[in-house]
């Protein structure tokens, strides 16, 4: 008898010694190494499968048990702390025979805060505290949709002030526009913002009708003590509430919450859908890109992936559809029914609506599974800014990255500019060109000051006007970033600071040593050469330079301009004006001939006679 042989021998003979308790088991292969981790309800009954005839084996725990050498158990309390630990060791040691999301650092959080007056922050995974958290979110566009619906629509605070602490003399300019309640000013009671906190939590679980229901009574509250304009605001946001729940989608007679979960599998590619019902009605769809071990089965892909979303989800429903049968349910449904304190069933439905649903699921997977064979489902750019956030310890996700330059070459027609990368990529019809006005000796860090106030005002003037659907600065960064080391750091500061905006991060990057330089950090971050963290920090700071010299150019090509043509006799503004828009710059109107100038319209054959030898004087 070989040696695998005998190896395969002992671990079968070992299964017999096996307890029936719950626990997790791990297969390892040479040297050690993880191949496989599952959990049991009964750890002999189900390694016991394991060893059954090769027949009766599907294609993946065939080639798992072709290489396994060892292996090891750990008893658990529960089968639900069985799965969580499965969970756990699953993201450990990412072994070759397990399901895994694909790159699930990347799917983002809401938290509302555990303070006396809560925020609401985008983070990359839930942390062991007493904040609410709300996703995992597969769209990033989707989340910052609904959260900048949420501040539109309820008072709810984005600076990041010690409140409870102190109280201050005034509130900011976002309390004079009607998107936050004051409570630094002490201008509402803690009842009445947790109102609002409550409505936003509502809102982001997809429970538009129970926000609906707690402003109305808020607004009849505020009606019977007299505040007439506070009860004026609940009402249009109730109304604003009740469009959105009008769109929604009626997937059941019956208002109940579910999800419906599906998977489909190609290969070593996989994908898993999540459609959420809430009150009846379709309230979103979580879409998860897989990466199978070969040989996998529709049922091993959903088991792994039901255990892994609903570790990570916070919003359990009391129904969860599944197409078929999934070992080990019971586990599952114990888990999700502590997380929920109350009863949670996992099954094939049997009604023709719920099965409507399961199969929407089931195509909503299938064509997602079909679309990614065609595309890259982890982008570089997105891997980036999530390594950034961990590099930076930034308590959010840089999502939105604006960084700024300033160019003022040979002393004159100073510029600033404004880049904007969004998910890492750069979002050109955002970038915003700025003339400074500060005349005199040149002085960078007036100058920046001065962008950045700009910009800052900008974007609050806007979100103060009703108005501007979608103004030119309304979205605000989650990161500014300012090319230089401290100083021009404690500028963006004090500008965040002077127009009382908390809540954006800011971040200097040095262009000699690439430092990286944030507020409060005892010394700078020095980030690994090549690392993508750094490669994006560089790449928006690059861009900006380059838009800002290219403005400078512009102007200052229009000023050299300019200053010629005026010392042509017969060239007035008209003309003047005319010649810029047919060559545009100094080295067009010199490239042109004297034929060309004369074909000008309005300009007599001895103006552009003079003209042509001015240009090479």
């Amino acid at each position: 008898m070989g040696p695998v042989m005998a190896a395969k021998k002992e671990l079968a003979a070992r299964v017999r010694d096996l307890p029936k308790a719950p626990g997790v088991y791990l297969f390892r292969g040479v040297d050690g190494l993880v191949l496989y981790v599952g959990k049991a309800s009964s750890l002999r009954d189900r390694v016991r499968s394991y060893f059954q005839k090769p027949r009766g084996l599907s294609l993946k725990v065939r080639l798992l048990m072709k290489e396994a050498q060892d292996l090891e158990t750990i008893v658990t309390g529960t089968e639900e702390d069985a799965l969580v630990l499965e969970d756990a060791l699953v993201k450990k040691h990412r072994p070759r025979f397990n399901t895994r999301l694909r790159d699930d650092k990347r799917y983002p959080y809401l938290k509302i805060t555990a303070e006396p007056f809560p925020r609401v922050l985008v983070v990359r995974r839930p942390a062991p505290d007493e904040a609410r958290y709300f996703g995992p979110f597969t769209s990033s566009r989707s989340m910052r949709r609904v959260l900048k619906l949420a501040h539109k629509l309820l008072p709810i605070r984005t600076c990041n002030l010690p409140l409870g602490e102190k109280t201050y003399d005034r509130p900011c300019l976002l309390y004079h526009i009607g998107r936050c309640s004051g409570p630094c000013a002490g201008l509402v009671s803690p009842p009445e913002y947790g109102r609002a906190v409550d409505a936003a939590a509502h809102l982001f679980e997809g429970r538009v009708e129970r926000a609906v229901e707690d402003l109305a009574l808020e607004m009849v509250r505020a009606s019977s003590e007299e505040r007439f304009e506070h009860a004026a605001r609940l009402r249009d946001t109730v109304r604003a509430l009740e469009r959105i729940r009008e769109r929604q989608t009626v997937a059941l007679p019956d208002p109940v919450d579910l999800d419906a979960v599906a998977v489909a599998v190609n290969d070593e590619r996989g994908h898993g859908a999540v459609l959420i019902v809430r009150g009846g009605r379709l309230i979103g769809r979580e879409g998860f890109p897989l990466s199978l071990p070969p040989g996998s089965t529709s049922e091993e892909a959903l088991e792994e992936f039901l255990d892994q979303y609903y570790t990570r989800a916070t919003a359990i429903p009391p129904e969860v559809l599944v197409p078929f049968p999934v070992p080990e349910h019971a586990a599952l449904a114990s888990y999700l029914g502590g997380r929920r304190r109350g009863r949670v069933h996992v099954g094939v439905p049997r009604s023709p609506e719920r099965r409507a649903i399961l199969e929407m699921a089931e195509r909503n997977a299938a064509l997602a599974l079909k679309q990614a064979e065609k595309v890259e489902l982890l982008p570089a750019e997105e891997e980036a800014v999530d390594e950034l956030a961990e590099a930076l310890s930034l308590p959010v996700r840089p999502w939105r990255i604006e960084a700024f330059d300033i160019s003022n070459l040979q002393g004159g027609e100073a510029t600033g500019s404004m880049v904007v990368f969004v998910g890492g990529r750069p979002r050109r019809d955002a970038y915003r060109k700025f003339r400074v006005r500060i005349s005199g000796k040149p002085d960078d860090y007036a100058m920046m000051e001065e962008v950045l106030r700009r910009r800052l005002k900008h974007g609050l003037a806007e979100l103060a006007d009703p108005t501007v659907a979608r103004g030119r600065f309304s979205d605000l960064p989650d990161l500014i970033l300012v090319d230089g080391g401290k100083g021009q750091l404690g500028v963006a500061g004090r500008v965040l600071a002077e127009v009382d905006l908390g809540g954006i991060e800011v971040a200097a990057l040095a262009k000699r040593e690439e430092l990286v330089y944030v507020p409060d950090g005892p010394d700078p971050i020095l980030l690994p050469r090549g690392s993508p963290a750094l490669k994006l920090l560089q790449a928006i700071r690059d861009e900006a330079h380059r838009f800002a010299i290219e403005y400078h150019r512009v102007l200052r090509d229009k000023r050299t301009l300019g200053s010629l043509l005026d010392s042509v006799p017969g060239i007035g503004p008209k003309r003047k004006s005319t010649l810029l828009a047919q060559f545009g710059s100094v080295d067009g109107l010199r490239r042109a001939s004297l034929e060309e100038l004369l074909s000008v319209p309005g300009l007599p054959q001895a103006t552009a006679e003079l003209l042509y030898k001015a240009l090479r004087a």
